[in-house]
């Protein structure tokens, strides 16, 4: 694939986020302290929530970088791949429109209630989630902010014209048919991103439908990919956000990329009380006040009962 010069620069940017190692910096909290001391964080309210992947993986969709995550079999697309290269966004439409069918059937976890619960409480002021599955919203999170965007919705990149991803779905079927009762699909290998591994032979079967609007087939999820920026809007949303908060709380995240890791710096910097519930090693591990290693759900389901909520 030849890319201009700053998108070639761009593109391995992205490589090196995709590819960083998160080693463990931090010295784990005792796990009866880390419980009392988040339960009375959450005691004083005001806590802002920020989850990512390690929030959904009870909901069988995989992480990125935890121990069976999806890194260790399948690279995700850069947005520059995506934008610059027709074949790599043709080979991920074929093998998300087998993928999502798979994703969309995913339900909120206890995890997910948990954190609507909290908030409903009074407990926690908002949430701010790296994931694009939709689930905390299914679960009944209100203030909640998808960092990352949102797989339920594609957009065009030539007039900027979104649609909704069922509707989306029906029209890449009526323009596919018999596809997917031709492919073998494991459930197991469907990545966070909602695609999964397909042949070249089905790859190249795949037909590609147009904007609604306009009629490009440039389209894509309505996801912030590697190697693309948050939308300001969404940044700026997430700033106020923080603001707002009384202390944070990072759950399922290892915060390696920096959209996340930032608000951290930025909690860090007012001063606010930070806790991370994480069963594997985390970007910001060495910056938080309290670091409860251990599974969320269990954590979650702990916490409930400390405070007197389940």
């Amino acid at each position: 694939m030849a890319l201009p010069d700053p998108v070639t620069l761009a593109h391995r940017s992205a490589l090196r986020s995709i590819a960083r190692v998160v080693d463990e910096t931090g010295v784990p909290t005792d796990p009866a302290v880390a419980l009392r001391s988040v339960a009375a964080q959450l005691r004083e309210a005001g806590v802002l929530v920020i989850t990512g992947a390690g929030v959904s993986t009870d909901s069988g969709i995989p992480d990125y970088r935890g121990p069976h995550g999806s890194l260790g079999r399948h690279r995700p697309m850069t947005y520059q791949e995506f934008r610059y290269d027709p074949a790599a966004s043709h080979r991920y439409w074929a093998r998300s429109f087998v993928g999502w069918r798979e994703m969309s059937g995913r339900r909120p976890n206890p995890t997910h209630y948990a954190i609507a619960e909290l908030e409903q409480a009074g407990l926690v002021s908002g949430v701010v989630t790296q994931n694009v599955d939709g689930l905390h919203a299914a679960a009944g999170s209100h203030n909640l902010l998808a960092l990352h965007g949102d797989l339920s919705r594609v957009i065009c990149l030539v007039c900027g014209h979104t649609e909704d991803r069922r509707h989306f779905d029906i029209r890449l079927t009526a323009a596919n048919p018999g596809y997917l009762e031709q492919v073998r699909l494991d459930p197991t290998q469907v990545n966070p991103d909602g695609d999964v591994s397909l042949d070249e032979a089905h790859v190249a079967k795949f037909r590609m439908v147009g904007c609604e609007r306009c009629g490009s087939e440039l389209l894509k999820p309505d996801v912030v990919y590697f190697g693309e920026a948050v939308p300001a809007g969404r940044r700026e949303r997430a700033s106020r956000m923080l603001a707002d908060a009384s202390s944070v709380l990072v759950a399922g995240s290892s915060l390696a990329v920096m959209s996340g890791y930032r608000l951290i710096l930025d909690a860090q910097q007012q001063g606010k009380r930070i806790s991370v519930i994480n069963g594997g090693p985390g970007r910001a591990d060495a910056r938080v006040d309290v670091l409860w290693r251990t599974g969320v759900q269990p954590a979650f389901l702990a916490l409930l009962d400390e405070l007197e909520l389940a």
